[in-house]
């Protein structure tokens, strides 16, 4: 009975819990290093520390037991004639299957052919049969990730390497927890995305037949004078030169100014960009709280009377363009009935209605639809049927059971509908008469002007996949099966 507290004071001591949180360090990096996807991340981002290892380790291979004793072992296998053996059976084999095939080939050739492949057999016998040897005297072998496991059990090293190894532990710290290395992986797929869609859509406008020197000097320009002004703007530069200074210029939130207008980007696409993230927030917000009770209500009152109106009203909001609907709600709430204004105003409140419920239309029918769509496949699963069997009521297994379930195809059509929001509100804005950031890209399309175009398109990449991040963090928290998985990968 003693023995339970003595055990739980020995792990509760700081001194004792020292070599684990050490040996926990190794084995970390050891399972890093089976990792193929991010071996090479660990090498290179703790390159000074994995330096020091490999020159220890160099040391220990030195005096290593094992290395000599293969070396004693590649002697006595020399010794007893056996690579003598391989090469004159390797020989003869070649040169049956030479007289069968009736292949001419020089005996110098057959003799190089028999050596290359007698040494190769020879080198896995040697290794064989040291392993053999090894694990008969139960010999440990010196290898690189042993000797960082072995260093890391020293408190001394792991001090002294904290500071060059700072980006290595930080990726061990997120590789050791299932939950922070999942959306770690997802930030960085997020990354290779917003680097991709910059390429894209650089290399798109690089190649564009308009030329922006020409279309903003107009027609009366020179020759010195479209020269000069791709010289101010770096358009003499070459491809991969441009590509550079504007990829740095999105990570450093400078993309400098832009050719028409002479105006900071920056800045523009910060006063800009909110008024387009608040309309299609307003309008996702308003679609959830009307589409996803109404698609639950349509799914458990299916085939009646309310199932085919509110099917019936979402085909609708699908089938009607976003621009007609905007221009006849400006026909008859502003100016038939001048309930509402027809142009968007920051000042008025009411301006907003608008444009949100035109932008939200589309938004409310195809969540209406998804949640219709799954609930009713989750309410013929087995486990719902057994809930109800356990006596529970039919609330409590819809909200408790059949939504939470139905939520993961749900959550998925509202990012993608949030994305196609935010990057196709041109329309809306321009119907409304709005400054936002879909109508200003369209505006600058026409020039075109880079810096304007990419700082817009790409920032509104990244809050997409900021989206996206959060859909798949979202998916975790759902659905229980999904971090089951995450503890196991």
């Amino acid at each position: 009975m003693e023995a339970a507290p003595a055990a739980r004071a020995a792990n509760a001591d700081p001194v004792n819990a020292k070599p684990r949180f050490n040996r926990r360090v190794g084995s970390i990096y050891a399972k890093m290093m089976l990792d193929s996807s991010y071996k090479y991340f660990l090498l290179l981002l703790g390159a000074p520390v994995n330096l020091f290892v490999f020159f220890v380790y160099w040391l220990r291979k030195r005096n290593d037991a094992y290395r000599l004793l293969l070396a004693d072992t590649r002697k006595e296998l020399l010794a007893s004639g056996y690579k003598d053996e391989l090469k004159a059976e390797i020989l003869e084999q070649l040169r049956q299957k030479q007289r069968f095939f009736g292949a001419a080939v020089s005996p110098e050739k057959t003799e190089l052919l028999a050596v290359k492949e007698a040494e190769g057999k020879f080198q896995e016998a040697v290794h064989d049969a040291a392993e053999q040897k090894r694990i008969q005297l139960q010999l440990v072998r010196t290898d690189f990730v042993g000797t960082f496991q072995d260093l890391a059990e020293r408190s001394w090293f792991l001090a002294l390497s904290f500071i060059p190894g700072i980006l290595m532990y930080l990726l061990m710290f997120f590789y050791s927890s299932p939950y922070l290395k999942y959306i770690f992986e997802r930030c960085v797929m997020a990354l290779f995305v917003i680097v991709g869609v910059s390429i894209v859509v650089f290399t798109i406008l690089y190649l564009s037949p308009m030329n922006p020197a020409a279309n903003i000097l107009g027609e009366t320009a020179t020759e010195e004078q479209i020269a000069q002004f791709n010289k101010i703007y770096g358009l003499d530069q070459s491809y991969l030169v441009q590509l550079w200074n504007t990829i740095k210029g999105i990570a450093t939130f400078d993309l400098g100014k832009s050719f028409a207008g002479n105006e900071q980007v920056t800045e523009t696409i910060a006063r800009k960009f909110p008024i387009t993230l608040t309309l299609t927030t307003i309008s996702l917000s308003l679609a959830i709280l009307i589409a996803i009770p109404a698609g639950i209500l349509s799914a458990v009152k299916r085939n009646s009377l309310w199932d085919y109106i509110l099917m019936f009203i979402a085909l609708i909001g699908l089938s009607i363009p976003s621009f007609w609907q905007g221009l006849i709600f400006i026909l008859n709430f502003s100016i038939k009935l001048h309930w509402l204004p027809a142009t968007f105003n920051p000042q008025n409140a009411l301006s907003i209605i608008m444009p949100t419920l035109v932008l939200g239309t589309g938004l409310t029918a195809a969540i209406a639809r998804m949640t219709r769509s799954s609930t009713l496949e989750v309410i013929g699963e087995d486990y719902i049927l057994t809930a109800r069997a356990k006596g529970l009521n039919k609330r409590q297994v819809l909200l408790k059971h059949a939504v939470r379930n139905a939520l993961i195809p749900i959550v998925t059509v509202i990012g993608l509908q949030f994305g196609g929001m935010l990057g196709g509100s041109a329309v809306t804005e321009k119907v409304f008469n709005i400054s936002g950031i879909g109508s200003y890209i369209v505006d600058k399309q026409f020039v075109p002007d880079i810096p304007s175009i990419m700082g817009g398109v790409v920032y509104t990449a990244i809050t997409i996949s900021i989206i996206n991040v959060i859909v798949d963090v979202l998916y975790a928290f759902f659905d229980p099966r999904i971090r089951t998985k995450m503890k196991q990968y």
